[in-house]
């Protein structure tokens, strides 16, 4: 009797030692598997730090026009009755200029107005009205060093840079003084994108510039120039340079506007734009010595003048895209997606001027319009044959 309850007690504690091992498997198994799932299911922090950077691209538009060049024959042209308005000669391009981001025209003639004494060549001086019509017409920039930046003396300056503070017009390239010139011209964007527009001229038709006024005209020192564009790029995404270079009436680049443009690509300078030939050159893609390509239009030819000469007659819009791509902590920015926008100057004995894109010309307003239209396309495109143009 005592064996047997001696047996059935062992046999109980047999029992009770395997269910207690058994119980523990089961909740240490539950354990593993709620922390496995745990590890997987996304919710910690460190799961969502491993997520992908999300990109983010934003873009803007920049348009360009030539030569502003006042004659005579364009301002007697604008005379009302009270005042000057250029804004019919204008007119047909305006949805060209207004509808990019930022829009810079190369003003070749100061706008000292009529205070001063009206002007043409070779001395210009201009009606500050030139201003209102760019303002209206969509320019947000006025590049102001050329060759007839010193013309009328610095008076003439310092009334035409009053008048474009006047209009909240940003211009580069001539200043009031030497603050003025140490304070970079950066256009910021509300789509986050700053761009830099830096100018400059060969010369000023061997008028000197004052001694101890050299803000009165950037001229081109590399020099200088390196200095800018290294200052322009620590500050600004993109960099663009007015340079008023080579020969008049030349319809293709020389040498030393070649040399200039590779010596300021290698600078780091983004995008170039040519002025004073008053007539048309290409355009074209120069890689600078650390890879980077840099757009230019050697010249962007005459916008609005009284010159008489066909080519003179030819100028455009040249517009091109900014694109900058934010991913984590990086950012990329590129230039892209040049067009062009061939215009033509019609007017009839010194009269009614206006600037009228070429696409839209008829065989009355000038002659075998289509001919030359078609023309004025394959100059531009020479180096680049894939270019756009803006015929909407």
């Amino acid at each position: 009797m005592i064996r047997g309850k001696f047996i059935k007690a062992v046999l109980l504690l047999l029992m009770l030692v395997l269910l207690v091992s058994c119980g523990k498997d089961i909740s240490e198994g539950t354990l593993n598997q709620d922390r496995t799932a745990g590890s997987h299911s996304g919710k910690t922090t460190d799961s969502r730090e491993l997520k992908e950077p999300i990109e983010v691209t934003k873009e803007i538009s920049i348009s360009a026009i030539g030569d502003m060049l006042i004659h005579n024959s364009v301002y007697n042209d604008a005379k009302v009755n009270q005042g000057y308005d250029f804004k019919p000669m204008l007119e047909r391009v305006k949805p060209f200029l207004s509808d990019a981001t930022i829009s810079i025209a190369n003003q070749e003639t100061m706008i000292g107005g009529v205070e001063l004494g009206l002007s043409s060549y070779p001395t210009f001086n201009s009606p500050t009205e030139v201003g209102d019509a760019l303002k209206w017409a969509g320019i947000d920039v006025v590049s102001l060093a050329n060759n007839h930046t010193l013309d009328r003396g610095e008076e003439a300056i310092q009334r035409a840079i009053k008048h474009w503070e006047t209009i909240d017009m940003m211009y580069t390239g001539s200043y009031k003084d030497s603050q003025d010139r140490d304070q970079l011209r950066i256009y910021e964007t509300e789509e986050g994108i700053s761009v830099a527009f830096l100018s400059y001229t060969y010369g000023t038709n061997g008028i000197p510039v004052p001694v101890g006024r050299d803000y009165l005209v950037n001229l081109i020192d590399q020099e200088l120039m390196a200095q800018d564009i290294q200052n322009a790029k620590e500050k600004a995404d993109v960099v663009i340079l007015s340079l008023h270079f080579g020969n008049e009436y030349e319809r293709m680049p020389n040498q030393l506007q070649k040399d200039l443009v590779q010596f300021v690509a290698d600078q780091g300078a983004d995008v170039v734009l040519g002025h004073h030939p008053h007539v048309l050159q290409p355009i074209d893609w120069v890689t600078g010595e650390n890879g980077n390509r840099t757009l230019v239009v050697y010249s962007l030819g005459n916008f609005l003048s009284g010159q008489d000469e066909f080519y003179r007659q030819i100028g455009g819009v040249f517009k091109f895209y900014i694109s900058k791509t934010s991913k984590g902590g990086e950012q990329e920015v590129k230039v892209h997606s040049p067009e062009f926008l061939p215009t033509y100057v019609k007017y009839s004995n010194w009269r009614d001027y206006e600037v009228i894109p070429m696409y839209q010309l008829t065989n009355q307003e000038l002659p075998n319009a289509q001919k030359h239209y078609e023309e004025i396309k394959e100059h531009m495109s020479t180096w680049v044959p894939d270019l756009k143009f803006m015929e909407e």
